[in-house]
């Protein structure tokens, strides 16, 4: 999957123009965009805690879905409309007072169904806190 037309300044325009305020307040901040993968890095937040502090579920399942629309992104080489088919979130781990790492990568594209895959972590790839597996369809 080589792409070159929508990478991270793509991305950072997508997000301004075509997410939702609450999305944009998560200042969310790109590490890659390419080839059919997407890794997004959310600084750690005290909104996104929940009682005791650990980063809530809804937060850590909201960036998993973002991240996979830049994959989806990546791979089509361009925005396309799109919608989220299903999702399946694994909590491996909590997480608390650390960024928040979506790596995200296309695992089968066909014409109009794409799955991927996205991994959060903290600090360290080998020691995730969740695994999500998404379906997208392609409008």
């Amino acid at each position: 999957m080589k792409t070159t037309g929508f990478d991270i300044i793509a991305a950072q325009q997508l997000l301004k123009e075509g997410f939702a305020p609450w999305v944009q307040e998560l200042d969310i901040h790109f590490d890659k965009v390419a080839e059919g993968q997407a890794i997004l890095r959310v600084p750690a937040a005290e909104q996104l805690n929940r009682i005791g502090g650990t980063v809530c579920g809804q937060a850590i399942m909201a960036l998993a879905d973002t991240a996979m629309v830049f994959a989806v992104c990546s791979a089509v080489d361009a925005y396309v409309p799109m919608t989220t088919v299903s999702q399946s979130s694994s909590f491996l781990r909590p997480a608390a007072d650390a960024d928040l790492i979506a790596h995200a990568k296309i695992i089968k594209q066909g014409r109009s169904i794409v799955y991927g895959e996205v991994n959060l972590y903290t600090e360290r790839p080998d020691k995730p806190i969740a695994h999500i597996t998404s379906t997208y369809m392609l409008l």
